[in-house]
């Protein structure tokens, strides 16, 4: 599909009440915030990436097929997190920024800055590391900048009381620091050193959204990479004691995804600390993530939960030579599997992940700060919801 053919399919098609005051009795039941403000990488795009004109697969089917029926410019077959958490509280599908207002729609539900590829860190620390920097130049600093811009279009007066009814979504971002470095042929070693440098990046965007007014914020850690499919594709081992007994994701890489989720606790302990008048909500990706990786069948998933719906093939259905939207082949049924692309996730995967977040997957729990949004979420049906975006 030609690349103008592609963008021509991500025109928003919202209905014209899909405003957050169409959304009013929802947002009564639910009893929690008025407009989504979203940070991060393609776990969280929902159409930023495509309009940098980056990772054109994206742009193609099977993208998007089960729930929107076109692609969207998101990274999976259909929802992402932030889709059912916007969902959850009752508001629109949150737009992202760099569709601007040209389709007669304003961000007054609020706006998603993630882009697909982006990293936590800016790249001059990756230029100085000596690595070769081709991905998208949308890291969170420069996301935050962006929401500093748009900000005096949403309260010219008081921000700060505004910004209470706003929920903001910092994260999942830092994976691309890895990932680039990992693809890169770096050490695991070496990569641990960007560690500390990537939290306190997360931490310092943190800091000046609370500075600026912010008061609830969940901040996502990492999801175990070993259990990814181009991770285990790109690192097979023949050693058994490389790999985790009971799900065969690779140990080493776990653990590391753990080590970042570690710094980033303590990071957040520490803003809290700092900052006790605001809400810092710590998601739990990894485990919530872990658990439907442990015990596939219980969550509706079959029995190679590693592999990829849509690629091309290998053990882990994973080929950098068929890659999903450009030569690769797409499964019967996605909602029978956890991976999409070998990269990203499924929406049955993500739906399930959203809903563990309303349970046991958040410090503090997100019912704390929102104590309605549980009994709202059980008594609803998220695909009842329309395909507004």
């Amino acid at each position: 599909m030609a690349m103008t053919s592609a963008i021509s399919i991500f025109r928003f098609h919202l209905p014209l009440l899909a405003i957050c005051l169409a959304s009013i009795d929802a947002i009564l039941v639910a009893g929690c915030y008025i407009s989504i403000f979203s940070f991060g990488d393609s776990i969280a795009d929902t159409g930023n990436g495509i309009r940098c004109n980056q990772f054109d697969d994206v742009g193609r089917f099977p993208y998007g097929e089960t729930f929107f029926h076109h692609p969207t410019g998101r990274y999976s077959d259909g929802r992402l997190i932030i889709d059912f958490i916007a969902q959850d509280i009752g508001l629109p599908l949150v737009r992202p920024y760099l569709a601007g207002t040209d389709d007669g729609e304003d961000f007054t539900c609020g706006a998603n800055f993630a882009v697909g590829g982006a990293t936590a860190l800016d790249k001059k620390y990756f230029i100085s590391k000596g690595m070769d920097v081709y991905w998208t130049n949308n890291s969170l600093n420069i996301q935050l900048e962006s929401f500093k811009q748009l900000l005096p279009s949403l309260c010219s007066t008081d921000c700060s009381n505004r910004m209470n009814e706003w929920l903001f979504l910092v994260g999942e971002i830092g994976g691309n620091d890895y990932n680039h470095a990992f693809f890169q042929g770096r050490s695991v070693d070496e990569i641990k050193t960007f560690v500390p440098d990537v939290v306190s990046a997360i931490g310092s965007a943190i800091e000046e959204l609370i500075k600026l007014g912010a008061r609830t914020m969940i901040v996502p850690g990492n999801f175990p990479i070993g259990c990814i499919a181009i991770y285990l594709t790109r690192f097979q081992s023949d050693k058994r004691e490389d790999y985790e007994s009971e799900t065969g994701c690779i140990d080493w890489l776990n653990q590391f995804s753990m080590y970042h989720n570690r710094l980033l606790l303590d990071e957040l302990g520490h803003l809290r600390q700092r900052h006790p008048n605001a809400t810092i909500i710590y998601a739990n990706y990894y485990e919530a993530a872990m658990a439907i990786i442990r015990s596939p069948k219980e969550y509706g998933f079959g029995e190679s939960p590693l592999a990829a719906c849509c690629g091309g093939g290998g053990p882990y259905n994973f080929n950098n030579s068929a890659v999903c939207g450009n030569g690769a082949e797409v499964c019967s049924s996605p909602s029978s599997h956890i991976s999409w692309d070998g990269i990203h996730l499924t929406e049955a995967a993500y739906k399930v992940i959203a809903r563990g977040l309303l349970g046991t997957y958040t410090t503090p729990p997100i019912s704390q700060s929102c104590p309605k949004i549980q009994r709202y979420v059980l008594d609803s049906d998220y695909d009842n919801n329309s395909a507004s975006s």
